[in-house]
């Protein structure tokens, strides 16, 4: 193993953690889990809301593999047995990074990185979610990706026309 085969691992389960997203926002938290999704779709009252639960769900997992990777180990993980369950810990966690400051921060202020704005970008992911929000539950409140939601937009308006 290589440290450019840990990074390659890491940056596709990092994008595959997207599409993951994705579909656990559409087909379950949209629908059979809305009981506990549908505290996100409501003012927040303090500082968490009951849908955290997911993130706190997934940091765990992140958490074990990244664990179980290194094994005492330290840096020599990197060439270890088990290199590629540190290697999809760490691009869980690089997604939860990224979803965390543009998802919790950027579109709904829960931290002070309004700045990003700036890039237009950013604007587009924003802005797409906030479509999300506008449908709710009804119409399965495409879009349903964060990074991708523009995307699925678009998507979606191709098939009507």
């Amino acid at each position: 193993m290589t440290l450019l085969a840990f990074i390659a691992l890491a940056a596709l389960v990092a994008v595959f953690m997207e599409f993951w997203a994705m579909f656990l926002h559409g087909q379950v938290w949209h629908r059979w889990l809305w009981f506990t999704h549908a505290s996100h779709h409501r003012p927040r009252q303090g500082l968490f809301e009951f849908n955290d639960i997911f993130a706190v769900l997934h940091a765990a997992i992140a958490i074990a593999l990244i664990a179980w990777g290194e094994a005492g180990q330290g840096w020599a993980a990197l060439v270890g047995p088990h290199w590629w369950a540190l290697a999809i810990g760490a691009g869980m966690t690089a997604f939860g990074m990224a979803y965390f400051v543009v998802h919790d921060g950027l579109a709904h202020g829960r931290l002070p990185v309004q700045f990003l704005a700036k890039f237009r970008w950013f604007r587009v992911v924003r802005n797409a979610h906030r479509v999300h929000h506008r449908f709710g539950r009804q119409d399965d409140g495409l879009p349903f990706g964060l990074f991708l939601g523009q995307w699925e937009l678009r998507r979606a308006r191709q098939k009507r026309n």
